[in-house]
């Protein structure tokens, strides 16, 4: 399967979160878990119906989301304000 087989969006599943298909296991999920130190060999022991081949679908999937966005600066280089007030980030 093609990462776009793997990785896909329902607004009845995680309220239309990219997720693996076939679960409820979001690619932020996947990401989260991977920024806090997780192996992706420790997320296969604790998710055994996932593959390698998806979480690494969820990675490839998060890197086309980000590599379409564009981050807008403030002259001092301070990134505008967003959600969470450490980015800002505008689809383009």
């Amino acid at each position: 399967m093609t990462n776009s087989e793997l990785i896909v969006s329902d607004s009845k599943v995680m309220l239309g979160k990219p997720v693996i298909r076939g679960t409820r296991i979001t690619v932020e999920l996947i990401l989260e878990k991977l920024s806090a130190g997780q192996s992706i060999e420790r997320m296969l022991e604790a998710h055994r119906h996932i593959k390698r081949e998806e979480i690494l679908a969820a990675i490839a999937y998060a890197a086309k989301v980000v590599h379409a966005q564009f981050v807008s600066t403030l002259p001092d280089g301070e990134c505008d304000s967003f959600a969470d007030s450490e980015w800002s980030v505008e689809l383009v």
